[in-house]
């Protein structure tokens, strides 16, 4: 089965986001008074073969710690997986 994994890696709470901060002080700011917070953070998105979620969720997760794809000391992942459906149905 084919699946999308979605990882997403972004600061934990408590550390700075410096590109994030910019852009809420430069951007957001000057457009609405309604965004309070601005966190940025990287996106990978594969395409896995695999026999079922679990399998392809890890995957990625040890592809992303064993390739340091992130500092688990002050980044945050999280993983989501979608199955990719057959288009010949």
């Amino acid at each position: 089965m084919m699946f999308k994994v979605e990882l997403m890696i972004l600061n934990k709470e408590g550390i700075r986001d410096p590109e994030g901060e910019t852009i809420q002080r430069y951007i957001a700011k000057k457009n609405s008074d309604k965004i309070k917070n601005i966190r940025v953070g990287k996106y990978l998105l594969f395409d896995i073969n695999a026999n079922d979620e679990v399998e392809a969720r890890d995957i990625v997760y040890k592809l992303a710690n064993e390739n340091r794809l992130y500092n688990p000391i002050v980044h945050k992942i999280d993983i989501r997986v979608n199955k990719i459906e057959d288009c010949n149905n």
